[in-house]
């Protein structure tokens, strides 16, 4: 009961820590930078999955707390040793699990956006999709800060 409990509380922060919208939250190394703008034209778009589980995107919480859960609820499987079994068996697949929903729930709709800038250049950028939905023709501004690049309007 504590580990439904338990795994019930930390669903509920997980799904709290993703509503936010990525049009408007800024990283703090995006704070007080310069940022250059160059306007173009979308000439393309395409939707595409971002894979946001590259190795500590979200520092393991997954696995962990999985491999907890896991644990606890092995350990009341059996009697004597049979439930340090249990807990040891219930610990892998739970974090497995968990380490499987991380995964899953890291990923997130994105868009590939190829746009042809008033220089004549052409760039592909790939964002989170969000509110605005972006078609060939839209008048753009690519905003970049020399390593990470977004469009916006």
């Amino acid at each position: 009961m504590k580990a439904a409990r338990l795994l019930m509380v930390m669903a509920t922060l997980g799904l709290a820590a993703c509503a936010t919208n990525p049009d408007t939250v800024r990283t703090g190394e995006q704070v007080q930078r310069e940022h250059s703008v160059r306007p173009g034209v979308v000439a393309g778009t395409r939707d595409v999955t971002i894979d946001g589980g590259r190795p500590g995107a979200l520092g393991g919480v997954g696995g962990v707390i999985g491999a907890v859960i896991g644990g606890v609820g092995g350990s009341y499987i059996g009697t004597g040793r049979g439930t340090i079994v249990g807990s040891v068996v219930g610990s892998v697949l739970g974090g497995l699990a968990g380490n499987a929903a991380e995964q899953a729930a890291s990923r997130q709709h994105g868009v590939e956006l190829t746009v042809k800038l008033d220089d004549g250049r052409t760039v592909v950028i790939v964002q989170p999709a969000g509110q605005e939905a972006y078609k060939a023709g839209d008048r753009v501004s690519v905003v970049s800060d020399g390593a990470n690049a977004r469009v916006s309007r």
